[in-house]
């Protein structure tokens, strides 16, 4: 909640005071001290001509606003259920919880959810199932030009930008990935301080070339061999568009660039940041696949990969042809769907722009097989992952490692507020208003990502063993079924007659 809002519904809430005072009979003077404010308020929204509904209601008006503002909290805690809400059901939001807090327990009383609705998702099992792993695999990414290989958990932190998160966030999210041993996307925004804590990172360079950026806003060559040789870098991640906002550039609202963000990115504070919507230092397949050489030159021999959210088929299938012609390959590939979280986009994009990630993951992998590509890269992916089932299901279509960014959130104390934008986060995670950021206890806060995570891989390996596995590479598309109403088809069934 808002100051301006608070006080309005300080306001409102002393004016039902005044109703009990009259009633008990009370000192009249006591009144007046509350009713001269609400009097002038009154007076102010009748006189007033930019609203409307303030003018026609003084003062009943302004709980328009107050329930405007909370309105997302009320509803998820008076009227969702616990499997319709949106973005995530509060059963996913609880399962995040439970296993952010080492409280997860048994389900009671069976599932929750309706079985023979549209695409709803279950997997194989086997009767003679398989003894349980003790460690979760780990995954090498590194083809042959790569001189510095990297040990990948298959669940990480997906890319989310100091500037988008608050610095407790970040600060939070590096220890976490520092002591469980997986890694951490920045994001699009540059490497803050709070990003350098020991965690391994997978720096990601947007298209505005955030803190490899120069005066102009093209890409510096030096500020990038510095930064890319920080021991802590492990991975570079060229953006070339994400879920939420496909062929838009990033957003960073002009309340949260302070002059720290604008400093560490390059940039004026106070002012809105909207990144390009594409890049400049190439404009067609053939030269991405020379400046991901250029990279990985620059950067000794590390992982370069890039991360898009599918559009054109075509775009993509031409990016592979020159992959083939040039020789040159990226390390991993990652796809994000469009269903992929933000802290703002315009809601055309969000809702309407770029390929969902099912289809798009499945076209990805086949589109590599098909090049013969697919041996050399690894291929990681993000959106909506929270659950072990839901890194079982991405690897099973053909994903070798997951990331996750709202799971992330969810574990620091994200309640799903929507107010990502606005700087109002009350939970601390997604704002720079320091009194809310104080509410972040870093070191209280790192431990429950780090048992998301620790739980979260442990309980991949139930799902495993219960599929009758032992290795990753025994996981295929045939594992995992969608029911269609009565009708049930494998995965590759359903989109079979597409890809």
């Amino acid at each position: 909640m808002t100051k301006k809002t608070f006080i309005l519904a300080s306001i409102i809430f002393i004016g039902l005071i005044i109703v009990l005072m009259e009633s008990a009979s009370l000192n009249w003077a006591w009144s007046l001290v509350i009713l001269v404010p609400l009097i002038l308020l009154g007076i102010y929204d009748l006189l007033q001509t930019k609203n409307s509904i303030l003018r026609n209601y003084p003062i009943v008006g302004h709980m328009r606003y107050l329930l405007k503002d909370i309105g997302p909290e009320l509803h998820q805690y008076f009227v969702e259920n616990n499997t319709d809400g949106k973005p995530f059901s509060a059963n996913r939001r609880n399962y995040i919880e439970s296993h952010a807090t080492l409280t997860a327990e048994n389900h009671p009383f069976g599932t929750e959810l309706n079985i023979y609705k549209n695409n709803y998702d279950w997997m194989e099992h086997s009767i003679y199932a398989a003894e349980r792993l003790k460690e979760v695999p780990r995954v090498n990414i590194g083809g042959i030009d790569c001189k510095q290989p990297y040990s990948a958990s298959i669940f990480n932190i997906s890319a989310m930008s100091y500037g988008s998160l608050s610095p407790n966030a970040v600060e939070a999210l590096n220890i976490a990935a520092r002591e469980g041993n997986f890694f951490h996307d920045t994001g699009e925004g540059g490497i803050s301080p709070y990003h350098r804590k020991g965690g391994d990172l997978v720096w990601e360079i947007g298209t505005a070339y955030f803190g490899c950026r120069t005066d102009d806003g093209g890409f510096d060559r030096e500020k990038f061999k510095e930064k890319a040789n920080w021991p802590e870098v492990k991975m570079i991640e060229i953006k070339i568009s994400q879920g939420a906002k496909p062929g838009h550039g990033g957003v960073l609202p002009a309340a949260k660039n302070n002059q720290e963000i604008a400093d560490i990115r390059g940039v004026e504070p106070h002012k809105d940041i909207i990144s390009p919507p594409s890049h400049k230092t190439f404009k067609n397949a053939k030269e991405l696949c020379f400046w991901i050489k250029d990279l990985r030159e620059m950067s000794n021999g590390k992982p370069i990969g890039f991360k898009l959210c599918i559009g054109s088929q075509q775009e993509f299938i031409d990016i592979c042809e020159q992959m083939v012609e040039t020789g040159i390959k990226p390390d991993f590939i990652t796809v994000d769907g469009a269903e992929g979280g933000t802290g703002a986009a315009p809601i055309d994009f969000s809702d309407s722009v770029g390929m969902p990630w099912e289809p798009a993951l499945i076209f990805v992998c086949d589109t590599l097989k098909k090049y013969g590509l697919k041996d050399e890269i690894k291929i990681i992916t993000a959106s909506k992952i929270v659950s072990a089932f839901d890194i079982f299901k991405a690897i099973c279509i053909g994903a070798d490692l997951c990331n996750s960014a709202r799971g992330m959130m969810f574990a620091l104390g994200c309640i799903q507020s929507l107010r990502c934008h606005t700087n109002t986060c009350p939970t601390g995670v997604a704002t720079q208003n320091k009194n809310l950021v104080k509410g972040l206890v870093v070191a209280e806060k790192w431990k429950r990502v780090k048992n998301y995570h620790q739980e979260v891989t442990k309980s991949f390996l139930d799902l495993l063993a219960a599929a009758g596995c032992t290795e990753l590479n025994q996981l295929n598309r045939a594992m995992i079924h969608k029911q269609m109403g009565v009708e049930e088809k494998t995965i590759s069934e359903v989109y079979e007659s597409k890809y």
